[in-house]
């Protein structure tokens, strides 16, 4: 089974929104997990616009599963990870004036600059991944870099899934191929609903873990959450 990430940034924008504490991004932390989640992803960005920095450390003390931060590694969040030692960090090489993450790493041409953010972090034992785009080559190089996992960015395969899934699909193979070739363990995330999510998981080999947010919360507002996150459980599920 490939495991549920559930990222929790949509609960922060909605209390952000009107200030306050409703809905309680802790609270919202303990449930997912209560309801089946195999772990938390949060992703801290410069404005604060909707996870912040104290949320990060206000989550921390209560996860029960895996804790993954995902982000640009500026300093503060450089700092914030080391001082939180999350089980996983996600580097995703978003601007900050950037809506959502809009593609992967190039890391080729990052090469050295990845290996010594992965330096860092794998010193303290924190599994590092980074954001890639369904390349190959870019794989290849995210595997010199040192980087445990690399998590592919399914933007695009969302995008074509209604119009052409296998086409769709096809790139993403390719990637997990190379991931297996290169000894990378393989997450995915980005535009993964309920709709696409089980094709996906079904066609891609090694997948261990889907990170999905915005999607889950969206259709939580129909489904509720709990039963959202048991609707992703059994479309992950391998049975």
């Amino acid at each position: 089974m490939t495991n549920l990430s559930v990222n929790v940034n949509k609960f922060a924008t909605l209390r952000n929104a009107r200030g306050g504490n409703m809905p309680d991004v802790v609270q919202a932390v303990r449930d997912c997990e209560r309801f089946g989640a195999q772990g938390i992803t949060v992703h801290p960005r410069p404005d604060e616009r909707h996870i912040r920095y104290r949320d990060v450390r206000d989550i921390k003390p209560v996860i029960n599963t895996e804790f993954n931060i995902e982000g640009n590694p500026i300093p503060s969040f450089i700092d914030l990870v080391l001082e939180i030692k999350p089980a996983q960090v996600t580097l995703v090489p978003d601007s900050h004036d950037v809506i959502t993450s809009n593609a992967g790493w190039d890391t080729l041409r990052h090469k050295d600059a990845l290996k010594e953010w992965v330096r860092i972090f794998k010193n303290v034992g924190i599994r590092t991944s980074l954001f890639v785009d369904p390349d190959p080559v870019i794989i290849k190089a995210a595997a010199v870099t040192g980087a445990d996992r690399v998590e592919l960015y399914t933007e695009a395969y969302a995008r074509s899934y209604e119009i052409d899934r296998e086409n769709a699909i096809r790139p993403y193979i390719k990637a997990a191929e190379a991931a297996a070739r290169y000894s990378l363990g393989l997450n995915a995330g980005h535009d993964l609903n309920l709709t696409n999510i089980a094709y996906f998981q079904r066609n891609i080999p090694g997948l261990l873990e889907v990170s999905i947010g915005h999607a889950l919360i969206c259709e939580s507002i129909y489904y509720g959450l709990e039963n959202t996150i048991q609707l992703y459980l059994s479309q992950l599920s391998d049975f």
